[in-house]
């Protein structure tokens, strides 16, 4: 590539990075706590592809005693086809991991450093999908006990048609999203479809089972009620490890 098509191609990937890090963007690709960076990268791009035009325009403009030369030789026009990557990042956005990932990938869970108090009182305790598990499986569930319980998750089916409540949880990236499940028992309703958002409310229960794909532990949860909700505004849980 010539240094014109290094300079667009770098202007536009730092203005992608800005405009991913000032919309909600940059979580379908990375978890909420690295903005700061994606912001800091597409402005060092930016910094960088005028930096590079302006040494190059300088360059030309003193060579060979303040003539400017031209450069006559001609790259492939097909060198420009590299922008394509980057204008699909914010034409196309891809959706967040789902249902499809959930089924082909073990649960995530691992055992927390401890269990924080949770709110007192009778109102309903709103907990994350990683949160309701762990506290389950290595706590025996103590402080969820004769509680209500919401839980919002979306929804994936194994392959008996066994219903799940899922969050995936992100350590850095989408690259390495891993699912935590809780099964779903009780008052669940008769048709649910694979990638559906719902608040579950529920109870707790010892009742568990194992994960079919890698054989870890996941805890039922008794629902009461299940409604549809929109997809949040982060999709991903970083609860589990946190």
């Amino acid at each position: 590539m010539n240094r014109l098509a290094q300079t667009a191609l770098l202007f536009l990937l730092g203005a992608t990075l800005l405009h991913a890090g000032t919309t909600d963007l940059y979580l379908r690709y990375v978890k909420e706590g690295l903005r700061p960076l994606v912001l800091l990268a597409g402005a060092v791009l930016i910094v960088t592809a005028a930096a590079t035009l302006w040494y190059d325009r300088r360059g030309a403009s003193t060579h060979d005693g303040g003539t400017p030369v031209h450069d006559h030789h001609r790259e492939p026009r097909v060198s420009w086809l590299l922008t394509l990557p980057v204008l699909a990042l914010i034409l196309v956005a891809p959706p967040a991991l789902g249902s499809y990932s959930a089924t082909h990938t073990g649960t995530a869970l691992t055992k927390p450093f401890g269990f924080p108090a949770l709110p007192t009182g009778d109102a309903p305790l709103h907990l994350a999908v990683a949160d309701y598990a762990g506290r389950a499986i290595y706590d025996d569930g103590r402080a969820l006990r004769d509680r209500e319980l919401k839980i919002t998750g979306f929804v994936t089916l194994d392959r008996e048609g066994a219903p799940y409540l899922v969050r995936m949880g992100l350590n850095c990236c989408a690259a390495d999203a891993q699912p935590v499940k809780i099964a779903l028992t009780g008052n669940v309703p008769p048709v649910l479809r694979p990638d559906t958002w719902l608040e579950i409310t529920g109870t707790y229960t010892p009742r568990r089972t194992k994960d079919p794909v890698n054989d870890g532990p996941i805890p039922y949860l008794e629902v009461t009620t299940a409604r549809p909700v929109p997809t949040p505004h982060d999709p991903y849980d970083e609860t589990w490890n946190t």
